[in-house]
């Protein structure tokens, strides 16, 4: 189990200078854009530009914070509206989509899987959490805080792993602790 903190993560930049990203993991460790089995980040959109496709990706994206953006391809036959909070939208990083922002500026959450390789399940849980069931996996605490033993995860840290493996559960601190739990499966 490794522990983040999403503060400590610096930025990288886009190419296209329309925002930044923080990588919170990816497997293997240190993989290019080009060989990752998956990857979970969250990026900074601070304008309106192309998103870069991906082929052979399967992407969710979820609304962290801001107004949203919305994502769009004709060819695709993709016109969705990235406004609600903690809703992950699924779709396949083969297409290039548009993105215009809804408002100001908005923060996502993003997981990306190697189409035949892995597979991932993203879920909004706010009871009792279990990690380490899944073959890898990463919770990011949304709102309020969990209790692992003696440690509190607050707004913006989580833990992820790369191999299942016993762990102590995650418990709420209060009825309105909200954590995503991101279930990563390898292909049979």
């Amino acid at each position: 189990m490794q522990r983040f903190d999403l503060n400590q993560i610096v930025p990288s930049p886009w190419k296209n200078g329309g925002g930044s990203t923080r990588e919170i993991a990816c497997w293997p460790q240190g993989a290019g854009m080009d060989s990752f089995g998956w990857r979970v980040s969250v990026a900074t959109i601070a304008q309106a530009g192309p998103f870069s496709a991906f082929p052979g990706i399967d992407r969710q994206i979820m609304l962290l914070d801001g107004d949203g953006v919305q994502l769009a391809s004709a060819t695709a036959g993709i016109d969705h509206a990235l406004q609600q909070r903690w809703q992950p939208f699924a779709f396949s990083g083969d297409a290039a989509l548009d993105c215009s922002l809804l408002g100001g500026t908005s923060t996502d959450f993003n997981v990306m899987t190697r189409r035949g390789q892995w597979s991932a399940t993203v879920q909004i849980q706010d009871g009792v959490v279990q990690p380490g069931r899944s073959a890898a996996g990463l919770c990011l605490v949304l709102q309020g805080g969990f209790a692992q033993g003696r440690t509190v995860l607050q707004a913006g840290q989580g833990l992820w792993w790369d191999a299942a493996e016993d762990a102590e559960p995650l418990l709420p601190g209060d009825a309105h602790s909200r954590l995503v739990l991101v279930s990563l499966h390898q292909a049979a």
